[in-house]
């Protein structure tokens, strides 16, 4: 079977919902949202297998979502660490905009560590949400895209965001921009992130794709997502698309979600973004064009903010969007 490597932070969310309703929830967030989106819209041929670092306070829980996934791998395993593991709190303002804060920290993957892992894992396809900011660093990014032929995902997201001394995220510009593009294939931001990379998202396309990445998405919450695509590239067996630096920007369109827009004091927009990249990816493994990959990412998404939490998401999310291939 097929094996997609997931790298990301489980985090333990404590949220208090948009005014007026402003009641607190707490439960598994980060990368938990993007674990659920994969299991719903993966082929059924495929399977996950975790390269996560959980803290030992919440391990067995960790574990025991892990292993509750139907794609999980017979060999899924977290890697336990002695730090207190990543914690939020999330306080929404309205249905876009929030503050968080973030105490603990799981340390990131030193390329010693992870490289055994990566050989011993023997995946097919690599999926990366920055959750903490720090899962991997820049060298380590590098030697993974030296070292893995396969197709990466990445959701830049908090790495566009600094902990300030109070634990509150800031955002903060990428160094180094055009080598971290250079990592990937598949580039997720939303709009927010993306003014740390560029003016707009035409120029965020051309700083990623000119670095050889093959797609870019900008989200844009209830409006859909901005997407652009290297000269050639509509589905992941066009492997010549956007291969070599250099390659210019086309524009393919904007994928409106506007069948999934949800508004109102019963929405709850966390990880909606995760749930987005996450379709996004699976449904391009599964062999879908990349626009309609993108219709069932904002499906998804759409169907995620009717939802409170991860228990009972993937069943949620899997009565979404017809999958097939066009």
């Amino acid at each position: 079977m097929p094996r997609l490597g997931v790298i990301g932070t489980l985090v333990w969310d404590v949220i208090y919902g948009s005014p007026p309703k402003s009641e607190r929830v707490e439960g598994w967030g980060g990368l938990a949202y993007a674990l659920s989106g994969l299991d719903a819209a993966l082929a059924d041929d495929w399977e996950i297998v975790p390269l996560i670092k959980v803290g030992h306070d919440v391990a067995e829980p960790g574990r025991a979502f892990v292993s509750g996934l139907r794609h999980a791998a017979a060999d899924a395993a977290l890697v336990e660490v002695p730090e207190p593991n990543n914690r939020s709190e999330l306080r929404y303002h309205d249905d876009e905009h929030r503050t968080e804060f973030m105490s603990g920290g799981v340390p990131g993957w030193r390329w010693d560590e992870l490289a055994p892992r990566l050989e011993a894992a023997r995946i097919d396809a690599l999926y990366v949400n920055f959750l903490s900011g720090w899962e991997i660093d820049l060298d380590v990014a590098q030697r993974l895209r030296a070292s893995f032929a396969g197709p990466i995902y990445v959701d830049l997201h908090m790495m566009l965001w600094a902990v300030q001394s109070t634990g509150m995220r800031q955002l903060r510009p990428l160094e180094r921009a055009t080598a971290w593009c250079r990592c990937f294939d598949f580039i997720q931001v939303n709009e927010d992130e993306m003014s740390m990379l560029a003016p707009d998202p035409d120029a965020f396309a051309a700083l990623a794709l000119g670095a050889g990445a093959r797609a870019t998405m900008v989200t844009l919450g209830p409006r859909g997502v901005v997407y652009h695509a290297a000269p050639g590239f509509r589905r992941l067996g066009d492997t010549s698309a956007g291969a070599s630096s250099g390659a210019s920007s086309e524009a393919l369109g904007i994928a409106l979600a506007s069948d999934a827009v949800r508004r109102g004091p019963e929405v709850d927009p966390t990880g909606c973004g995760d749930v987005w990249g996450a379709t996004a990816f699976a449904r391009l493994l599964a062999g879908d064009a990349l626009a309609d990959a993108l219709r069932c990412a904002n499906e998804r998404a759409g169907r995620n903010a009717e939802f409170h939490g991860v228990a009972g998401l993937v069943a949620h999310l899997s009565n979404g969007c017809a999958q097939g291939r066009t």
